[in-house]
């Protein structure tokens, strides 16, 4: 480097050192936090080396890559990319500002007009609401189907299907998608199909989260996650991502850059150093305290049905065994817990309402895989883009993502809204806590 005139001190407030050896990311424990939106190229030639190889796969061994502009990409990002893809047992990672927009950039930078999707009957509610109200305008056709079954599978699809899409566990419901029978229907649309025109099987996995479900290992082509849950975990950043083949990846990162969706480094830093190292211990303690919950919920008279993957009264039991398994092959049920009540015995909106505002441990709040116990109504909040549908979620259905807390004091929350809200209140009521939180 030329040597350099003495600038004046407050040019170099504006500039700090030109290059520094303090700027070593290598031996970082904790991944380091980059805050920069544009980047220094220090040639012509080596900023149009940087457009020449975006859209590349970057490993983590090898030459560092040229980083010329955050939307294209940037370190704190691309490190996390490159854990999700590894948890996941994928080939490569892309995310996103959201869990929609990782869906959304998923299909659309697929689909053409005229292809056709075959989905889920329920799917998350603004899935749904994609596929409603704006793949129709754009000439994309979404056909459902229940995906577990295969005949009617294999008689949805047609010359012009792209994409098999479901959530696994389904979103509100906690239904399962047997993966492997997906994929041998998949597999047999796709003989004598160009490479361009395969069937490709995309999987929602955010309720499982890598630690306890890899589609991947069952058939799937894409995983699809909002980082926004449990892989972020605290309800703190919003994120989203897509596992898929290196093959994939040019067109999604192209994608990403013009639509303009990108994960902030900030987020991708959080998620990167508290939310995937906290992952596996804050999952078993949701599934520990979920355990007993179901548990405790099934006794409960004004409850109709419970559904939780670890019940023995689960009636996707075995599937469950079979696909959710954590890293240590044991059964991994997972935190998320979804219940019907008795209209006859307990108003729905009025135990939700009673919840909202009188419980300490359970908060009433749409999300999930929070550190907090989260209610909500899936058929008039996450799911009211079903409204009229058929299909809809059941307006006396309620999800339940259990947190941190002590199961005894979910339980007690959840014993004094039944006994508040019963529409046969015995005689001689107990005395219900005062918890209302402060305002």
């Amino acid at each position: 480097m030329a040597p350099r005139r003495t600038y004046k001190q407050t040019t170099r407030l504006v500039h700090g050192p030109s290059h520094s050896a303090k700027w070593d990311f290598s031996h970082h424990v904790t991944p380091p936090l980059s805050q920069s939106t544009t980047y220094r190229l220090d040639s012509a030639s080596r900023g149009a080396r940087g457009f020449q190889e975006f859209g590349h796969y970057v490993s983590d061994q090898g030459e560092t890559p040229v980083y010329i502009y955050d939307r294209l990409d940037e370190p704190t990002r691309s490190i996390l990319e490159g854990e999700l893809a590894e948890a996941e047992g994928g080939e490569a990672c892309a995310t996103f500002a959201s869990g929609m927009a990782a869906i959304s950039a998923a299909m659309s930078s697929i689909l053409v007009p005229g292809d056709e999707v075959v989905a889920h009957p329920m799917v998350y509610g603004c899935t749904h609401s994609l596929f409603v109200n704006w793949y129709e305008r754009q000439g994309i056709v979404v056909r459902r189907v229940d995906m577990n079954d295969s005949a009617a599978l294999r008689k949805a699809i047609t010359p012009r299907t792209r994409i098999l899409y479901f959530e696994s566990p389904v979103n509100p419901t906690l239904e399962l998608i047997d993966i492997a029978k997906v994929r041998k229907v998949a597999d047999a649309a796709n003989r004598g199909r160009p490479a361009d025109r395969r069937v490709l099987v995309y999987i929602d996995n955010t309720f499982a989260t890598p630690f306890g479900q890899r589609p991947l290992e069952f058939g799937a082509d894409v995983v699809l996650h909002s980082l926004t849950k449990n892989l972020g975990g605290f309800g703190t950043d919003i994120g989203g991502a897509v596992v898929c083949p290196k093959s994939m990846l040019p067109r999604l990162l192209l994608y990403r850059k013009d639509f303009g969706a990108i994960l902030s480094s900030k987020a991708a830093w959080s998620i990167l150093v508290y939310g995937l190292p906290t992952l596996a211990v804050r999952i078993k303690r949701q599934q520990y305290t979920a355990a007993k919950v179901a548990a405790w919920l099934q006794k409960q008279r004004g409850v109709a049905r419970v559904s939780y993957l670890g019940l023995k009264s689960f009636p996707q039991s075995a599937l469950a065994r079979k696909q959710h398994r954590n890293f240590d092959g044991d059964f991994t049920p997972g935190g998320m817990i979804y219940f019907e009540l008795d209209e006859s015995l307990v108003r729905a909106t009025e135990f939700v309402d009673w919840i909202g505002s009188q419980a300490y441990s359970i908060t009433l709040a749409v999300s999930l895989g929070h550190t907090k116990t989260l209610i909500e109504m899936p058929s008039s909040m996450t799911h009211s883009s079903y409204a009229g549908a058929t299909n809809g979620a059941s307006p006396v259905g309620i999800r339940l993502s259990i947190g941190l807390e002590s199961p005894t004091d979910i339980q007690s929350d959840l014993e004094d809204a039944f006994a508040a809200t019963s529409t046969k209140r015995p005689s001689k009521s107990r005395t219900v806590r005062s918890t209302r939180k402060s305002k």
